[in-house]
This record gives structure tokens, sequence and C-alpha cells, in this order.
């Protein structure tokens, strides 16, 4: 009998690899943020896990140029065509990273659990 951690851990594995995905976007944003002509992005992270629950399917993360990477609209753009706004970046960041450590945590105790099950405790 083999454990499917896919369904085991629900949802979060999924969630762990998306916030993963926007960290790397956001990085991206902040290492440009003195690019001329470079515009930010950002990922919608809840309508892509949405579509991951319901195509249940692994589907790869966001490559260099994939296309559910969205562009961000700027609150003051810049004269040299720079959409990137660094305390916006930042606190997009800081958010995600939050968001990726609680969902660390849900998958740790469900690694806990299953551990505790395995070992009839």
């Amino acid at each position: 009998m083999s454990i499917d951690f896919q369904k085991a851990l629900g949802v979060h594995a999924d969630a762990l690899h998306l916030r993963a995905d926007r960290t790397r976007v956001l990085a991206a944003n902040i290492a440009n943020e003195n690019t001329p002509g470079f515009t930010a992005r950002d990922v919608d992270f809840g309508a892509m896990l949405q579509q991951r629950i319901e195509t249940e399917s692994d589907m790869p993360g966001l490559g260099a140029d994939d296309q559910a990477a969205l562009y961000r609209v700027p609150y003051h753009p810049s004269a040299d065509g720079n959409t990137v706004e660094i305390g916006v970046e930042q606190a997009a960041f800081s958010q995600n990273a939050s968001d990726f450590q609680t969902s660390l945590t849900f998958v740790n105790m469900r690694l806990k659990g299953l551990a505790k099950a395995i070992a009839g405790q």
C-alpha cells in the first residue's frame, strides 16, 4: 500500500509551488528596479491555485516567459518606462514570504500526522 502524497497534503503542496513561482517573479521585479523599460509582473495566485485545483493535475510552474505572469500597472510610472515600484514589490514579496511560511507549516503538520499514523500512535 502506497501513500499518495498529492492527496495527503491537499492544496498546500500546490500552494507551495505557486508561492515559490511568485517569489521568483517578485524577486526579478526587485532586481530590475533600475532597468530602463523593465515591466513589473505578478502572479494572480488565487486564480492559478483555483485552476490547479479544478484540473487536478501537476501543472508545471511558471517559466521565464510564462503567460500566467501578469503585468503590473504602476501607480507612478517612471520616465524611463520602468514600472517597478520598490515599495509595492517589497510589500508583495514580504506578504508572499509570510504566506509561503504558513503553507509550509500546514504541510509540516500533515506530514507529522502521517508519521504518527504510520507509527501507530
